[in-house]
């Protein structure tokens, strides 16, 4: 028999149920301490959206004194009532009514929770559905304070924002790739090639690489080669542009990217390369001057003596012969140098206001015959006068070189087609024609329908001795014989063709505000005229000297010599006699020909003077150092030519004497 009792076991079953309930309300503690030890918001709603728990986090961010504030009240009107823009939140959008009325989670980044006090700060958040059985019996929301990362997040979007503005305004093209394909660029170098920015995206680098460059930029991109490198550009139609680019290679969240800077240098190249074809060819013509120059005083002695042992041979002599094949020898040895004088722009010019149409039209005149039948000539003259400033013969030559080279062109025939115009340059412009400078110019194109030159060809047309004609068939000086003159009017010159093309050569020169006078080309006198007068040679070059006073003596005329300036002014000093004309190089050694010129006139005040002159240098020299207008004539010339120049200096000088 039992001694237990029911009375005796409830005292038992009281402490276990005691046991368990503080076990309980333990356990519960516990995971309230792990929930408000937390950092992330917590709090409960049951399935009508009353909250049933709140952490202390919550309650804080919440601006809330306890987390009691909240329970037992439906969270969408204190929490989630208005959205960030300030309007209502109407409950069908709030995203935890929606996770209670469909079961499912949902994770906003961006939202706005409210206080009590009507602040607001952004949030992070998730929503978890609590579901017994079948049925959603609440929502458990967990959110943290993003104000810090929204923070941040502007922050970076502001600094993308500048870097964008950044790279939009640069000059250059800026793009980046990964793998050899573009995955990023700026507008600069979308436009540079081309394209819209959306276009780029995608596409190969290599791309917009001309073929030409192909194999130098593979080596940087494929060879993952940081640094400077030059390449030809493709464009979206085609065209090409030389460029100059920069590449880096970088490490992108374990990725390797290329950030390449391109910019667009056709333009400066061919500024640049304007500039040293100029400074080539101002070399070319300082060495093509000097050499023109001490030819020059070979050639006038040699047609001097050419033609005074011509003067002596009887009608019929064998010798003769002979001696025109040396003069003209010395006739053609004349022509090249006053072509290289003209290209180094050492001819010595009287240039005139000219108007360009009446020189084109007397020029055609004899064109024709000089182009022969089977090429069409065409003129195609501005209808308003083009007034520019040029010695007319000066013009000749450049119409009449350009015209045989336009026929040498098109052996099989075609039309040459002149034309005048004028054109406007500003600044921009002519730096795309250095050294031009901006003005208005009067303009003049030969233009025939030939096959056309390469660009190699124009990058080396107008340099002396180049041509592509065979050999014996041209000098390769008519061209180069254009570029000086034009150039020595202040001028410059343009070559435009291509292969199949034909070729349009254009000469532009500053128009004038002058009048233009006309110009006939006068017929040489047949009869070489004499004289008396006494005429005083001073030459530093003994054979020059003596073949310019045996000429002038056959003539009739009393010659004195010195071979420099000291010497002529002790001769002029101690003559009694006047001497009539002096007769001088421009520069020589001691004492220039300008200098002794204005000393011999205080001796010889009614004397004239004479200047001998090998190039323009010379001309110049003596202009600054004595009044313009004085006569003057070019080396080589023949005893004939200086004969004529001595009368006609002379017989200005009886016309001044009869006037007083």
């Amino acid at each position: 028999m039992s001694d237990k009792s029911p009375s005796r076991a409830r005292p038992s079953t009281e402490i276990e149920t005691k046991g368990i309930l503080d076990a309980l309300r333990a356990s519960e503690e516990q995971l309230r301490l792990l929930l408000d030890s937390t950092a992330e918001g917590l709090y409960a709603l049951d399935d009508r959206g009353i909250c049933t728990f709140c952490n202390s986090s919550a309650a804080t961010m919440l601006g809330l004194p306890t987390p009691n504030e909240l329970l037992g009240k439906r969270v969408h009107f204190l929490v989630h009532h208005t959205k960030a823009s300030g309007q209502r939140y109407p409950l069908e959008e709030c995203h935890v009514h929606q996770t209670l009325q469909t079961g499912i989670g949902k994770h906003i980044e961006d939202e706005v929770f409210w206080r009590p006090d009507g602040t607001s700060f952004p949030v992070e958040y998730w929503s978890y559905p609590i579901k017994k059985a079948d049925s959603v019996a609440g929502v458990v929301v967990a959110f943290v304070d993003a104000t810090e990362r929204r923070l941040a997040r502007l922050d970076l979007e502001d600094r993308e924002a500048r870097f964008r503005q950044l790279t939009e305004v640069s000059f250059d093209g800026i793009a980046i790739s990964e793998n050899g394909v573009v995955v990023e660029c700026n507008r600069g170098f979308a436009e540079m090639f081309g394209y819209l920015p959306a276009e780029v995206i995608g596409r190969s680098a290599m791309e917009f690489v001309a073929e030409e460059s192909v194999a130098n930029a593979s080596q940087y991109i494929g060879g993952e080669i940081d640094g400077r490198y030059d390449l030809v550009g493709k464009r979206k139609d085609g065209s090409k542009i030389i460029l100059e680019a920069t590449g880096k290679n970088r490490r992108n969240r374990g990725r390797l990217i290329r950030i390449t800077a391109v910019r667009d240098v056709t333009e400066k190249r061919s500024v640049e390369n304007q500039f040293r074809q100029a400074q080539r060819m101002e070399a070319v013509g300082r060495l093509a001057s000097g050499v023109a120059h001490d030819f020059n005083n070979l050639l006038t002695v040699i047609m001097s003596y050419t033609d005074m042992l011509l003067e002596d041979v009887p009608t019929g002599d064998a010798s003769a012969e002979d001696l025109g094949q040396i003069r003209q020898a010395a006739l053609t040895a004349s022509s090249l140098t006053r072509q290289l004088l003209a290209f180094s722009r050492q001819q010595v010019i009287q240039p005139r206001p000219m108007n360009l149409n009446e020189l084109v039209t007397s020029s055609g005149k004899i064109l024709q015959r000089s182009i022969g039948e089977g090429v069409t000539l065409k003129l195609a003259l501005s209808e308003s006068p083009l007034v520019v400033q040029i010695d007319p013969e000066q013009m000749e030559q450049v119409i009449m070189n350009l015209a045989v080279n336009a026929r040498d062109a098109m052996p099989e025939g075609g039309t040459l087609t002149i034309a005048t115009g004028s054109a406007v340059f500003d600044a921009e412009d002519s730096q795309a024609h250095y050294p031009a400078t901006a003005d208005s110019f009067g303009m003049l194109a030969i233009t025939d329908t030939g096959a056309g030159v390469d660009e190699q060809t124009r990058s080396l047309i107008f340099e002396p001795f180049f041509t592509t004609k065979e050999i014996g068939k041209g000098t390769g000086l008519g061209l180069a014989m254009v570029y000086g003159i034009v150039k020595q009017n202040n001028g410059f010159i343009v070559v435009e063709s291509e292969l199949g093309q034909g070729t349009t050569f254009k000469v532009y020169l500053p128009l004038s505000s002058e009048t233009a006078e006309r110009y006939e080309n006068v017929p040489a006198l047949t009869v070489i005229p004499r004289g008396n007068e006494t005429i005083l040679i001073v030459e530093n070059s003994p054979a020059g000297r003596l073949a310019a006073s045996e000429a002038l003596r056959r003539q009739g005329y009393t010659v004195l010599e010195a071979p420099n300036g000291s010497a002529a002014l002790g001769l002029a000093s101690r003559r009694a006699v006047p001497i009539q004309l002096l007769l001088t190089d421009v520069v020589m050694p001691e004492m220039s020909g300008p200098e002794l010129a204005r000393k011999f006139t205080e001796f010889q005040p009614g004397a004239r003077v004479l200047y001998m002159s090998g190039n323009q240098d010379d001309i110049l020299a003596r202009d600054s150092s004595q009044e313009a207008g004085q006569a003057y004539i070019q080396k080589p010339f023949s005893s004939e030519a200086l004969a004529r120049k001595v009368r006609e200096v002379l017989d200005e000088l009886d016309q001044g004497a009869d006037r007083d």
